[in-house]
């Protein structure tokens, strides 16, 4: 094989502590009238791209970014399509935050009245309402309607019956106490917690349709979130989480779409309402407030808006070769998992 090496560039963030990767150049756009379409499309077309931007050499194993599109409508102001190691995501709540941060520290985009830019994603329309009072900025994300799917699902694992609630905050996610499993949220368990939330997700996929009531295109049972409460107090309730996603891919902060979930979850349970909030801490000790700003319906079904914090931060700018001649171009992984 002969040819040029192909350059791709691309901006490097990391929100708590989870990666993410903007493509700046070098990859043709995805294509489509909306935002699902353009998903689709990337789907179909670029997931060599994806999978050269995330997987080892270029990459690693826990990578995340996003291809940045023209957003539907003059409603928002520029599209993401998410990634992973695995394929193509709805949500991302921690790449919401880069993303905007990107696009307000760059003039990307100018913000709107209000200091905010509004998203395109696949699970909807999301607003970043950026915060800078002359430091580093921070960015609060208003996300899509969340709600509680079901409740006390007992799943049968390895260590035993789990109980967990089934919740969306963009995606699906499968809420358990990791503690009552006899693994809290530490780095030590994360082996064990990987390896568990596989047995999970593969017990709730066979047992629950999981649709999204807006598009069908937003199905399946995205991560499994284990965590531990550490306190609780009128308004306030703080928790240590750990979301494992894709085929066991580790989220390193604590999850922004996860937190929404999460959010739902707890409303569900009225243990949090509009008045409160969830201090979320993640695996790495790194923090997101999530609020609860109002409520709705989707279909019928009670849900609420969910809103959550964090700050992102820059780590470079790269330059990536994909060289005609290397038999890697497309990239590789190895994972490692341990048995519960």
């Amino acid at each position: 094989m002969t040819g040029r090496p192909k350059l791709i560039s691309t901006v490097d963030y990391h929100t708590a502590g989870e990666p993410f990767r903007i493509v700046l150049g070098g990859v043709q756009p995805p294509r489509g009238s909306t935002i699902l379409d353009k998903r689709d499309d990337a789907i179909a077309r670029l997931d060599d791209a994806r999978a050269m931007l995330t997987l080892e050499p270029r990459g690693h194993a826990d990578m995340y970014g996003c291809f940045v599109t023209e957003p539907d409508d003059d409603g928002a102001d520029l599209g993401l399509i998410f990634f992973h190691r695995e394929g193509f995501s709805t949500a991302c709540g921690h790449g919401s935050i880069a993303a905007a941060t990107w696009a307000y520290t760059t003039g990307y985009v100018t913000p709107r009245e209000g200091n905010k830019i509004v998203l395109d994603v696949p699970s909807g329309r999301v607003t970043c309402h950026i915060q800078d009072d002359g430091g580093h900025p921070s960015v609060r994300f208003v996300n899509i309607a969340s709600y509680a799917h079901s409740l006390n699902v007992e799943v049968p694992t390895s260590r035993g019956t789990a109980r967990a609630d089934i919740a969306y905050g963009g995606a699906f996610y499968a809420v358990v106490e990791s503690g009552r499993l006899g693994l809290p949220v530490t780095p030590s368990n994360l082996p064990r917690l990987i390896a568990l939330s596989a047995e999970i997700k593969a017990e709730i996929l066979a047992r629950h349709d999981l649709t999204n009531a807006e598009d069908e295109r937003i199905n399946s049972l995205y991560g499994v979130i284990f965590y531990d409460r550490l306190s609780s107090a009128e308004g306030r309730i703080e928790e240590r989480n750990v979301t494992v996603f894709a085929d066991g891919q580790v989220d390193r902060s604590p999850c922004g779409s996860g937190t929404c979930a999460r959010l739902a979850d707890l409303a569900a349970r009225d243990e949090l309402d509009v008045t409160g909030e969830l201090v979320n801490h993640s695996i790495i000790d790194t923090t997101f407030i999530g609020r609860i700003v109002g409520t709705t319906s989707v279909r019928g079904q009670p849900a609420i808006i969910p809103a959550v914090e964090g700050t992102a931060y820059l780590t470079g700018y790269n330059t990536l070769v994909v060289d005609p001649n290397d038999d890697l171009s497309r990239g590789f992984l190895l994972p490692v998992v341990e048995k519960p």
